[in-house]
């Protein structure tokens, strides 16, 4: 590989490069894999095979010796793994004792090439040096040292040495892999963060597993780590129990991250999966200096969580396979409760990004960021031609809850899977409650509804965000002393819904303001966290409608992930009747909240009942929602 020792001499940095060495030698010693062999037993140390060359490598990026002193930045290359170092002060000494983990496949690459840059130029980073180093030779040989030091080559004369650069890589332990992911995705179960884990939390997580065998054996596997039977485990006793698991009866049948399916047979191969899905969610490609904590692993592990679980919540067709969780409504028209299902991964990543501290602290870091940038790639991909394949597939991941027959048009004039989604349903599709009453309001849309006789009602049974008010939702503008108190419906649309809304009252458009927000989830693990306000942090459009019967209503269309946009069919100035078609959202569930001036309207007493029993009701465009209590002179 043509390394050596430098000639170069040391310096005072050097001596911090080798206890941060000495560090990493104490890392390695804890693994059963592991390049250092001398006087170790064939029972505790292994050598990397060649047939064997796979899993996670921990290569570290120590230090360098230069022969001028500038910034300098390092940069990693292993075929399409490619990450760099943050830059160096002032020095021709360079020192960044930066870590990554590198994916190791039998039939991948094994060459890695390690460049290093100046970065003090005005025009752009210079190639000043770099090497090649065989991973499969270096990590098979056996050698007395941790860190191995190899010269830099000059990039524009062949065989000139312009500095050298030590380095240190070794390969984990699967079973430091297996233990280190299940302490971290533990760690996002454990809520409120008190370091123990209930059966409850305990239950949802190997639910979430999509494993129908461990769901039947978890009060079993529970027991087993609750070594002191009171209930409670520790992150690390159960982390044990599951990672002794794992070689038994994996747990694990899909990535909790991005969903993949895992082969059973291939358990190494899966952990490696998971490790690196779980790290590598931020997408930063920066170095770490030194290893990172289960914490800071977390992020990275939120960012990558927060895109899979708002994308595969409306993903076209069900993976196969998935384990599922019910969620009860109250179907109106047949009278009946019926079971809405939805994946328990899903439940579970929504539970972490927006009922835990730590989910939702990120969201100061660049989540939000992150689920804009999520709509309006999903929002371009759903209007492309290309989208059109994929009508089928949805309409057969929710079949029976999508009518076709009701459909205006037939399926080949959808030319994107946009177009179908905004489908328009045939005229009479939609019977209108007293169509000559306008003192009787309607639901504005198809969907799952909640209503409150006043906005305490509404937080004491439904909103749990931090200070939910009207004011919030509607802002100062718009926001009158009467609808301070006022009643509150809120019309959640599910993606499987038609997804054009329609007016629940008759009377004239007065105004239209748009307010800028962020896009969370609508999903009602959202709407009951505690720690941010869906409502009255997303993006949503206000209208005000001036009627003779019910006052002024406020209708509140909001935007959520996977909503590209919100599309109103009337303008400001417009007389509407009630059951009009008022407008539409684009690709993704969304919802709609209606405000009422106090003591303005009488809501039908059994959307009254199920909304204070947290019971959502599944209804219709045009149902009856309520009658005017308004006394006209």
């Amino acid at each position: 590989m043509g390394h050596e020792h430098s000639k170069f001499s040391s310096s005072p940095e050097d001596s911090s490069s080798v206890r941060k060495g000495s560090r990493l030698a104490r890392f390695k010693n804890r693994l059963h894999f592991r390049r250092k062999t001398t006087n170790a037993s064939p029972s505790t140390h292994k050598l990397l095979s060649a047939g064997n060359f796979t899993g996670i490598a921990l290569f570290a990026l120590l230090r360098a010796e230069m022969q001028f002193k500038d910034k300098w930045i390092a940069c990693l290359s292993l075929g399409e793994q490619t990450f760099r170092t943050k830059s160096s002060q002032q020095t021709d000494k360079p020192v960044w004792n930066s870590e990554k983990k590198l994916l190791l496949e039998q039939n991948g690459p094994h060459i890695a090439r390690v460049s290093v840059f100046e970065t003090n130029k005005l025009s752009s980073n210079t190639l000043v040096g770099y090497c090649e180093i065989d991973l499969l030779e270096f990590l098979t040989q056996d050698s007395d040292s941790d860190i191995e030091t190899f010269n830099l080559l000059d990039p524009s004369v062949p065989g000139k040495v312009v500095g050298n650069i030590s380095i240190s890589c070794s390969v984990e332990d699967p079973i430091e892999t297996e233990k280190g992911f299940v302490r971290r995705i533990l760690s996002i179960v454990d809520y409120n963060e008190d370091g123990m884990l209930s059966f409850s939390e305990f239950s949802d997580l190997i639910d979430a597993f999509g494993n129908q065998l461990a769901t039947s054996k978890k009060e079993e596997l529970f027991k087993a780590a609750d070594k002191n039977g009171d209930g409670v485990v520790s992150m690390d006793e159960l982390a044990s129990l599951l990672a002794f698991q794992q070689e038994k009866e994996p747990l694990l049948n899909c990535c909790p991250v991005c969903g993949e399916v895992l082969q059973i047979s291939d358990q190494l191969n899966s952990m490696i999966h998971l490790t690196l899905c779980f790290d590598e969610g931020t997408g930063n490609q920066v170095m770490a200096g030194g290893f990172l904590t289960d914490k800071q692993a977390s992020y990275g592990w939120f960012f990558k969580l927060s895109e899979w679980a708002h994308v595969s919540s409306y993903d076209v067709g069900i993976r196969s396979g998935s384990s599922s969780s019910h969620i009860l409504v109250y179907d109106r028209k047949s009278q009946r409760l019926v079971e809405e299902q939805i994946d328990k991964k899903i439940v579970l990543s929504m539970r972490a990004i927006y009922q835990s501290k730590i989910g939702l602290g990120l969201m100061d870091i660049g989540v939000k960021e992150l689920l804009q940038n999520i709509s309006e790639k999903q929002g371009a991909k759903m209007d492309s031609l290309e989208s059109a394949a994929d009508i089928p597939k949805f309409i057969e991941s929710y079949k029976g809850q999508i009518n076709l027959a009701e459909v205006k048009y037939p399926l080949e004039h959808f030319k994107t899977f946009n177009e179908f989604f905004i489908r328009e349903l045939k005229p009479g599709s939609r019977p209108i409650a007293s169509a000559e009453h306008d003192n009787i309001a309607v639901c504005g849309a198809d969907c799952r509804l909640m209503a409150f006789k006043s906005v305490d009602d509404s937080s004491r049974f439904w909103i749990k965000g931090r200070k939910f008010s009207v004011q919030g939702l509607l802002g100062k503008e718009m926001c009158s002393s009467a609808f301070a108190d006022g009643t509150l419906v809120i019309f959640r649309l599910a993606p499987q819904d038609y997804h054009r809304f329609h007016l629940p009252v008759s009377g004239t458009v007065e105004q239209f303001v748009n307010i800028p927000g962020c896009l969370f989830t609508v999903n009602p693990i959202a709407v009951n966290s505690k720690y941010c306000n869906v409502f009255t942090e997303n993006k949503r459009v206000v209208s005000i409608i001036s009627t003779v019967d019910f006052g002024k209503v406020a209708f509140v269309a909001i935007g959520a992930t996977m909503v590209g946009s919100i599309n109103f069919t009337k303008k400001k100035g417009d007389y509407v009747k009630k059951g009009d078609e008022f407008g539409y959202f684009s690709f993704g569930g969304s919802t709609v909240i209606c405000v009422f001036e106090k003591d303005s309207i009488a809501i039908d007493e059994d959307l009254l009942s199920n909304s204070t029993r947290s019971l959502e009701t599944l209804v219709t465009v045009g149902m009856r929602l309520g009658v005017s209590t308004r006394k006209l002179s």
